[in-house]
Order: structure tokens, then C-alpha cells, then sequence
């Protein structure tokens, strides 16, 4: 049975604590315990009750209740994570300076624990020089930062500013929190492992047109490079994305680049890997492509019972990036294949990781029930020489972090 753990959520007053509710509550259905520390001005925005009955605990929001039990001091001291959201330019400014004025300062300035901080106000309060550089204090000090996205604010104004949605919130705090170490060592202030690293990450299925409206596919969603990208952002890296047709929503805050077919994807990776430190590309991208796009749509009276399709190669992107790679760029593939034995999976990823010449191989299954569009991955990680170094299956969150852990 899974150990609950304690997670303090922090509430300051801005507009987007009502998004806050949804956060307790993915912490809670997570199994874990939610304890609330919400300031006044936060209170005027979300109300006590509520927050009480989704985290399931009292909400603490004064700094002289519970004086007998230094209340303002063990609430960070139990935390294994602390999670503020929104965090407003003042509560930035306050955490950057070290200020303590209030319950949540102190719990904050008490705890050892891992602090993740989801940014909202208003774009020319986040482009202010004062924010930036207090962000910049809160990034050095390895506290990690989730957005802020960009989209409509309060009242008519639109731009960056805007909370990143919870369930992004939510997946970064976890990863973050299962890299935590664990509770009473203080390495959790550290700076974060891939902090800088520049990471280049592609995901989902290309799509091959056949004409205006039909193209040739594959099931892939997007969700295991999804998990990726968020892991790397919570552990510092300077992520980007390139991604064709996902079905899963990408964070805001990580730069993303659009693509459909297996060309615009080459193209892309091609392109963005002049500056990349570390490449994963875990898309399924599609081995053909029809000859040529018909310009109108293919009709069957026209055609009749039989349609002859003639389809030409792809290039192969994994292997190109590998043969082009600079000097220390590492590079780590991924292998889906439909292979139920595991000593032939092995073997064919043994072939593969030959023919390709990346760094590193992640092999999974896939199949109706297995890998595509599901919330957990099995998968097998081999070396350039076919040696297994990992064998890992969980959630691909967890898959993720085990492949970021390649990164040396």
C-alpha cells in the first residue's frame, strides 16, 4: 500500500486560486495529504470550506494559531513537497528576498522540502525587471518554476502571465517530488541536475497525406513525450518540443514546434538540433509516405473496389540526427514494436540500436492495449553496445524520469 505523502499547497491572493481547488484535489486523489496554507488575501478569492473539504484537512492561514505547536514551523518541517499556486509578483518577490511575514513564509523558510512555484499575474508585472530577476534568485536556489503560460488574464487582457493549467502543475510537482531526496537531508535546495541543459524532445505520430482529408497514421498520443517534456522542465533543463498531431495538451511554458508529416519533422529536429545538448526522439514517425497528394479528395466512384497506393521511403530522422550528432551531443531513441517474446523484442532492439547509432534505446511494445494511448509504459533501455541498463514500468512520468536519468 502506497505511504501517504505530506504535501503543503500554498495560496496567495490572485485571481487564479480558484484553479487551486483542482490541484488539492489531483494531490489528493493521488493518495497523498493535502495540507492547505492559504494566505488572507487568498481567502478573498477561494473559501475556507471549500479547500477544507477537498484537501480533507484544516486550512492554516495565521501565523500566531496553533502557537503551542510552533505550528508556523512544523507545518514545513512534515512537508515532503511544497507546491504554491498561484504564486503572485508579490509572494515572488517576498520568497526571492526571504521575508517571512506570514504563515506561509515561515512554512516555506522552514522546510528542507522541494518548493515548486506556479506563477500568475498580469505580463507587464511578469516582464518587470524586478520579477525577472527575482525569478532568476528562485531558479539559482533550485526552486523549481512551472509557467507561466500565455492566454486571456483578468478582464480583457491577454498575454503571459497566466497560471499554467493544474494538471501540468500537478505532473511537474509529482516528478519533482519523486526525485526528492528523502525526508530530513537537505539536498533538496540543490540546483536541479539538468538545470540549463539544453534538451530536444519529439513526440506523437506523423500523419502522411493521401489527399485534402484522409492520410496514413499511426495510434501513437504523444503522452510518453509529453511526460518527458514536463520531467525535463521540473529538472531544470531548457526544453524543446517538437511535436506532430498529440493528443494530450503541451504545457505552455515549454516552447513547442508543430508538426504533421515525417519531413516537417526532419526538418524541425534537424534544425533545432544545432543547439541541442541532449536529443530524445520519441515519436512514431511513419517509415512511408504516398508518392504523391492527390488535390482533391479520392472518391470511390472514381477509383472503384481496388485503390493501388504507391508509397516511397521516409528518411529516418533518428538515424540522420545520430550520423550528424556534434561533439558530447547525446542521443537516445525510442523502439516501438509489436514483438511479444522478450528475447526477440531484445534482439530486434539490439539490431535497431546498430542500424540507428544513437547513445541509448528505449525499447517498448506497443499494441492495442500496450504502450499507444495508455497512462503507463514497460519499456527496456539499452546501451550503443545492446547492453539493458534500465528496465523500468510504472507511469510515464515515472518512465520518463528513469530516461532522464541517462543524462550524465
Amino acid at each position: 500500500m502506497k505511504t501517504p505523502r505530506t504535501i503543503v499547497v500554498g495560496i496567495t491572493g490572485g485571481i487564479a486560486a480558484y484553479k487551486a481547488v483542482n490541484i488539492v484535489r489531483a494531490f489528493v486523489l493521488n493518495g497523498d495529504s493535502v495540507h492547505v496554507v492559504a494566505t488572507p488575501a487568498a481567502l478573498r478569492f477561494v473559501g475556507k470550506p471549500t479547500l477544507e473539504a477537498i484537501s480533507r484537512n484544516p486550512v492554516h492561514t495565521d501565523l500566531y494559531e496553533g502557537v503551542a505547536e510552533v505550528r508556523h514551523v512544523a507545518i514545513g518541517q512534515g512537508a515532503d513537497l511544497i507546491v504554491v499556486a498561484p504564486a503572485t509578483a508579490n509572494s515572488i518577490a517576498k520568497l526571492a528576498a526571504g521575508l517571512a511575514d506570514d504563515l506561509l513564509g515561515n512554512t516555506i523558510l522552514a522546510s528542507t522540502a522541494p518548493l515548486v512555484i506556479a506563477p500568475a499575474m498580469h505580463t507587464e508585472m511578469w516582464n518587470n525587471p524586478a520579477t525577472v530577476a527575482n525569478i532568476a534568485v528562485l531558479r539559482s536556489r533550485g526552486i523549481t518554476i512551472v509557467g507561466p503560460g500565455v492566454g486571456r488574464l483578468t478582464g480583457t487582457d491577454s498575454g503571459a502571465g497566466r497560471m499554467e493549467e493544474p494538471d501540468t502543475i500537478v505532473a511537474v510537482a509529482l516528478a519533482v517530488l519523486d526525485r526528492a531526496t528523502p525526508a530530513g537531508e537537505a539536498a533538496a535546495s540543490a540546483v536541479p541536475d539538468l538545470a540549463g541543459r539544453r534538451v530536444l524532445i519529439s513526440a506523437g505520430g506523423t500523419r502522411e497525406p493521401l489527399d485534402p482529408v484522409r492520410f496514413l497514421g499511426n495510434r501513437s498520443s504523444g503522452m510518453q513525450g509529453v511526460a518527458l517534456a514536463q520531467a525535463a522542465l521540473a529538472r531544470g533543463a531548457r526544453v524543446t518540443f517538437v511535436a506532430a498531431n498529440l493528443e494530450v495538451p503541451v504545457p505552455t511554458s515549454i516552447t513547442t514546434v508543430l508538426v504533421g508529416s515525417a519531413l516537417e519533422m526532419h526538418e524541425a529536429m534537424t534544425r533545432a538540433a544545432e543547439t541541442a545538448e541532449v536529443i530524445i526522439m520519441a515519436a512514431a514517425v511513419a517509415d512511408y509516405r504516398p508518392r504523391s497528394v492527390q488535390v482533391g479528395k479520392i472518391k470511390k466512384e472514381d477509383v472503384g473496389d481496388t485503390l493501388m497506393l504507391e508509397l516511397v521511403k521516409n528518411p529516418d530522422i533518428l538515424a540522420d540526427l545520430a550520423a550528424e550528432r556534434r561533439p558530447g551531443q547525446l542521443i537516445i531513441g525510442f523502439a516501438a514494436e509489436t514483438e511479444t517474446d522478450a528475447d526477440r523484442l531484445l534482439a530486434l532492439g539490439r539490431a535497431k540500436i546498430t542500424r540507428k547509432g544513437c547513445d541509448f534505446l528505449v525499447v517498448n511494445r506497443v499494441g492495442k492495449d500496450a504502450g499507444f494511448g495508455t497512462e503507463r509504459n514497460t519499456v527496456t533501455v539499452l546501451d550503443r553496445r545492446g547492453v539493458i541498463v534500465n528496465e523500468v514500468s510504472g507511469s510515464k512520468m515515472s518512465v520518463a524520469n528513469c530516461i532522464l536519468d541517462l543524462i550524465g
